[in-house]
């Protein structure tokens, strides 16, 4: 099993003559009627990266260039993931440390620009495991048994006892909860069980091969994995979910959004309940005809909740129905 990356903040690229190659890499998220989505490049479903250069001021600024370049798409709010520095990253044949530094880049719908050369995708296109909003999906019913029978492979017990253990915690196995966080995990065990394209070959059955979801190039499936699992996570404490929103919405709209990043449903009563206790949003004063109903109100994010909590945070906890 790889590794999982050492988070880092604030570090910077180290160049040693032709022993290094550092990029730097963009996990760039929108919400497209109710999908969520990730910007790619290409035929290959490669995300936005380039080389950290001499001419660039800073490595945001190099990677908003680089992403600028490659899809018209100039980057709002940004922040750092991890750094991937793992040695079975080098090419073959090549002397060469491979280093990624990547970002995790939010927009929104209306913000998105077209290019001939990159395109939106969901993510649920590369993870179809992972939307659990129309219920468990097929692929678990696949992968449960595959996972199961690798993780009693070998003659070592403790390794296949640890080998169950993560695989029951990260896929809900053995009547264990889902926990959407989870997202690297459960590639990475797929990874580490053949059940993947990455690996190399074909997975370990055609049907799985029809279930797990659209290779990328390199490891750049690991990195998406990694920008979901940090949303996913950052939603319920921050809100930047609001990134992602049009500047007026309903709360529907924005209960869709926390379900489309999530992955799964929220009980609606108790959705509005936490939002409005959290005072993160104000009413405008318009309403939507888009309902297909009565008339909803309108909202805005109340900014001035960024300077009231700004040491606390701001919980938006993941209601399950």
């Amino acid at each position: 099993m790889r590794d999982h990356p050492a988070r880092t903040e604030n570090v910077g690229p180290v160049r040693n003559g032709r022993d290094i190659n550092v990029d730097l890499i963009a996990v760039v998220a929108a919400v497209v009627d109710r999908e969520p989505c990730v910007l790619t490049v290409g035929p290959r479903s490669t995300l936005p990266s380039g080389p950290f250069e001499l001419s660039h001021r800073s490595l945001q600024s190099g990677l908003r260039d680089w992403v600028e370049q490659q899809t018209s798409h100039p980057l709002g709010y940004i922040e750092q993931l991890y750094t991937f520095a793992d040695r079975d990253r080098m090419e073959v044949g090549r002397d060469q440390r491979n280093i990624s530094i990547s970002y995790l880049a939010l927009t929104r719908q209306e913000a998105m620009a077209d290019s001939p050369r990159s395109h939106w995708k969901s993510w649920y296109e590369y993870f179809p495991w992972e939307d659990h909003r129309s219920g468990t999906p097929e692929a678990l019913n696949v992968f449960g048994p595959h996972l199961i029978a690798w993780a009693k492979e070998g003659s070592d017990p403790t390794a296949r006892r640890d080998r169950r253990k993560r695989a029951a915690v990260a896929f809900g196995l053995d009547d264990r909860p889902w926990n959407e966080e989870l997202t690297l995990q459960r590639y990475e065990l797929l990874y580490e069980a053949a059940l993947v394209e990455e690996v190399g070959g074909r997975p370990r059955t055609a049907l799985a091969a029809s279930i797990s979801g659209k290779a990328m190039v390199a490891d750049h499936r690991r990195i998406l994995a990694t920008g979901i699992a940090r949303l996913r996570s950052k939603i319920k404490y921050r809100p930047v979910v609001f990134e992602l929103m049009r500047a007026t919405f309903t709360l529907l709209q924005l209960q869709q959004t926390v379900e489309a990043l999530a992955g799964r449903l929220i009980n609606k009563p108790n959705f509005r309940r936490l939002v409005e206790q959290q005072e993160l949003v104000e009413e405008t004063g318009g309403t939507s005809l888009d309902t297909g109903g009565r008339p909803a109100k309108l909202y805005r994010f109340r900014h001035a909740v960024l300077d009231e909590r700004a040491f606390a945070g701001t919980k938006l906890p993941l209601a399950r129905s």
